[in-house]
C-alpha cells in the first residue's frame, strides 16, 4: 500500500535559518520532518511513498536524487572527481516525488497523484505531523469496515486548555482533567482512502472542508481512535520539544 505525503505548502517559518524551504524540509535531529515522518511509517512496512510536492518541489526531488550520498560517508577526489563511498546507508523505500502545485488544495494535491496508486487503498498523511500511530493496525480497521475513508483521530495537544462546558452552557470547573479529555478528539491528518474517493475529488476540492463532509453525509467516513502520541509541528515551540525529545532518545514516532 502506497502512503501519500502532502507536502506542497508554502515556505517554512517554524525554525530560524531555514525559511526559503518547504516545512517538511525542516530539520529535526538533522534530518527533514518529511525523513521522520517517512521513517514512522516504514516502520510498518509500508515503503512506497508519493510526496505531493509544491513550493520549492525542486529542493524535495533533490534531497531523494542525493539520499545515498546524504546517508554515508564520502570520499571526494577533486584531482579526477571521483566520489569514493564508505558506511553506505539507505532506506528500503520506493519514492515518487509530483509538483502538484503552490496554490492547489489538499484535495487536488490528491486528485494529481491518482495515476500512481494501482491498489484498492493508500495511505494519505500531512507532512507536518509525527505520532506513534501503529498504521498496521490502522489500516486493518479501515479494510474490516469497508468504507471509502477512514481517519485518525488523535487527542488534542495544543496549548489552548479545554473548557468543560455542558449542554447548557455552563461551565463546570469541578470536572476533572481526565473527564474533560476523553470525550475530545482531532482530526490526526492521517486517513486511509479506497480508490473510489477520487470520484468525490472534483476540482479544487479541500479533504477536511469539502471530501470528509461529503463522505460523512453519505455514511462513509469512519473513524479510528489514536490515544498516543501526536504533534503537528506548526510553530517553533513545537519543533523545538519534538527536538528536545528526539535528543534524548525518546522520540515516540521512531520505534
Amino acid at each position: 500500500m502506497k502512503t501519500v505525503i502532502l507536502a506542497g505548502g508554502m515556505q517554512s517559518t517554524i525554525s530560524n535559518g531555514q525559511e526559503g524551504i518547504p516545512k517538511p524540509m525542516a530539520e529535526l535531529g538533522g534530518k527533514p520532518l518529511l525523513w521522520h515522518i517517512m521513517k514512522h511509517f516504514s516502520q510498518y512496512g509500508f515503503n512506497e511513498f508519493i510526496i505531493c510536492g509544491g513550493y520549492k518541489v525542486a529542493l524535495i526531488k533533490e534531497y531523494f536524487l542525493d539520499f545515498y550520498i546524504y546517508e554515508s560517508d564520502i570520499t571526494v577526489d577533486l584531482s579526477d572527481n571521483t566520489v569514493k563511498i564508505h558506511k553506505k546507508r539507505t532506506e528500503d523505500w520506493k519514492v515518487t516525488v509530483v509538483d502538484t502545485g503552490v496554490f492547489s488544495s489538499t484535495g487536488q494535491r490528491v486528485s494529481l497523484i491518482q495515476k500512481y496508486i494501482d491498489e484498492d487503498s493508500f495511505l494519505v498523511t500531512y507532512g507536518d505531523c509525527l505520532s506513534d500511530m501503529d498504521i498496521g493496525e490502522f489500516v486493518s480497521a479501515h479494510r474490516a469496515v469497508g468504507k471509502i475513508a477512514t481517519m485518525a483521530l488523535a487527542k488534542p495537544t495544543g496549548r489552548n486548555q479545554l473548557i468543560p462546558i455542558d449542554d447548557q452552557g455552563r461551565i463546570h470547573y469541578e470536572s476533572s482533567e481526565r473527564d474533560i479529555n476523553k470525550n475530545a478528539w482531532i482530526n490526526a491528518d492521517c486517513f486511509v482512502f479506497n480508490r473510489k474517493v477520487f470520484e468525490y475529488l472534483q476540482g479544487n476540492y479541500d479533504l477536511e472542508k469539502q471530501l470528509l463532509v461529503s463522505l460523512s453525509a453519505k455514511q462513509q467516513l469512519e473513524t479510528w481512535r489514536h490515544e498516543g502520541y501526536w504533534s503537528a509541528i506548526e510553530t517553533k515551540r513545537d519543533l523545538i520539544e519534538a527536538e528536545n525529545l528526539w535528543n534524548d532518545g525518546i522520540a515516540p514516532w521512531i520505534v
